[in-house]
């Protein structure tokens, strides 16, 4: 079984989402739990069996697909992708077990367990071809999420998402195209394997204009200043479940592929681009904060909020070192725990007054001081309290860059500043006070199905923030050896001198590019 657990963890859930179609209504939410749970359990004896000393990939599996052109059926995993793997499984019971009632929850359901399928394999794939596939069929369940079950203005919100991620997406397909013709005019062969990928040395020039080509992609998945303003809209009108998947797995999907591919493949234009995404970077982690303070809606302040904190998460990915990596990893996996139970916390609070405006509540801590306090763990979370998880991602993306700008370094440290302003200020509002609306006096506090995704969160947000070498650990290994493989490739004395060599003994075989004119 586990020779071919990933194409397991891949493919169950989309075979039960067929399979659902013939469950009745009635039914559905327990047997989506029940395989969702599987797909969980499935995901934790793939932790169990992987051995976090090895810090290459494991668990491989190869079907040649097209064998022509280079294009193979590869998955495998290695620190740096398992932990997203398990948070997107989590999430997904979590998600399914708390849905509140919900029209068309049958087909909600079923889309989500296909939208389950595309996040794993995503993270799971090592041939290029398969991974984008992966990576633009995510769009289709999202977009129906929005777009069935969002607000409103939830047409517009699932177009504006589906036009810009498929525009970048169409960009990095070319950069992923001339990539396997570089591979085939160094080695004679096709192929879109990452992995043999890796051992190809590209002239700068070319690494430049490749970078560029899979930055776009990339960064308006995540999204970074300026391709960011789909999402606040994709936040506002998603149902609840769809706000917690978008926030707690898509958003990582940009972030991994920048480890995946950008920094390995093109490592002297990851240097000579270094600190102008910082800029971008702290651009967004102060921007958005402040725009986040403005905000009226307290779902509004949860998107705004993410995309400063994925700023922190970029900051980290490109301060090209160890700590600076491993940093912005595990801060993806406290980003997802963190905003997907804020989201699932504004979700309660909607369910119950149908409003998110946050001057339609006030005193919320005296009617329901159980939502109030997981409210405030989560909340201390966000803003990087120490000993809660957002603090170790935090401190060591920010100590990963200070070893290449003290001065940029000391600017992105103002989001915690400012994180902490707009966060309590909105705490304030809700929870503190009189409770002068009628309609907030009797309100129910979080019921036994609430508590049931809440609660589990909430302990692994102390319990990380306390002790994270169970994930830190595999994650750091994983790191090294990229890092290493960077510095082994790096061209330029400026990039030899800005990625440490770390003196591993990493042996890749190097196959220099040919010039194409």
């Amino acid at each position: 079984m586990l020779d071919h657990i990933l194409s397991i963890l891949i493919f169950f859930p989309a075979v039960a989402a067929i399979f659902g179609f013939a469950i009745q209504k009635d039914s559905v939410r327990a047997y989506g739990t029940a395989v969702a749970a599987i797909e969980f359990a499935l995901s934790l004896l793939l932790w169990y069996s992987f051995d976090s000393s090895v810090s290459g990939m494991q668990f491989m599996e190869q079907v040649a697909l097209v064998p022509a052109f280079g294009i193979n059926y590869i998955l495998g995993i290695d620190g740096i992708s398992l932990f997203i793997i398990i948070l997107a499984s989590f999430f997904t019971m979590i998600g399914i077990a708390s849905l509140s009632d919900t029209k068309d929850e049958k087909n909600l359901i079923i889309t989500l367990l296909f939208l389950q399928m595309t996040m794993v394999g995503v993270f799971a794939a090592l041939d290029a071809i398969v991974f984008y596939i992966f990576w633009e069929l995510s769009l289709v369940p999202m977009l129906y999420i929005i777009g069935a079950w969002g607000g409103p203005l939830r047409i517009y919100a699932s177009v504006k998402f589906f036009l810009y991620t498929f525009a970048g997406s169409l960009v990095m397909l070319v950069g992923i195209l001339f990539m396997a013709y570089f591979y085939y005019q160094a080695t004679g062969a096709w192929s879109f394997a990452i992995l043999e990928w890796y051992r190809l040395i590209l002239p700068e020039s070319f690494q430049m204009w490749l970078f560029v080509a899979f930055f776009l992609g990339f960064a308006i998945k995540v999204p970074m200043f300026p391709f960011h303003t789909w999402l606040p809209y994709a936040h506002g009108q998603a149902p609840t479940i769809g706000s917690v998947i978008l926030a707690a797995i898509l958003l990582k999907m940009g972030t991994y592929a920048f480890i995946r591919f950008s920094l390995p493949l093109f490592p002297d234009a990851s240097v000579a681009f270094m600190f102008p995404i910082a800029v971008i970077s702290i651009i967004m982690i102060i921007y958005t904060a402040m725009v986040a303070y403005a905000q009226k809606d307290v779902k509004q302040v949860v998107a705004y909020s993410s995309i400063s904190h994925m700023g922190v998460i970029i900051l980290g990915t490109f301060a090209l070192n160890v700590e600076g990596i491993s940093g912005s990893i595990f801060l993806m996996i406290a980003h997802g725990v963190v905003s997907g139970a804020l989201f699932l916390l504004v979700g309660v609070i909607y369910d119950r007054r149908h409003t998110k405006l946050m001057s339609e509540f006030g005193g919320l801590a005296s009617v329901m001081p159980r939502y109030a306090t997981i409210f405030g763990i989560m909340l201390m979370a966000s803003v990087g309290l120490p000993l809660t998880i957002n603090f170790v991602g935090e401190f060591l993306s920010l100590l990963g860059f200070y070893k290449q700008s003290h001065i940029l370094t000391l600017l992105a440290g103002t989001a915690i500043i400012v994180g902490a302003i707009y966060m309590l200020a909105a705490y304030k509002k809700m929870f503190f006070g009189e409770v002068t609306k009628e309609e907030n006096k009797n309100l129910p506090d979080v019921n036994k199905r609430e508590l049931v995704a809440l609660i589990p969160l909430t302990i692994l947000t102390v319990w990380l923030g306390v002790y994270p070498k169970p994930v830190l650990e595999p994650i750091n290994n994983s790191v090294e050896s990229v890092v290493q493989l960077m510095h082994d490739k790096a061209i330029s004395e400026e990039a030899k001198s800005r990625i440490p060599n770390l003196v591993k003994g990493v042996e890749i075989t190097e196959t220099t590019a040919k010039e194409v004119h």
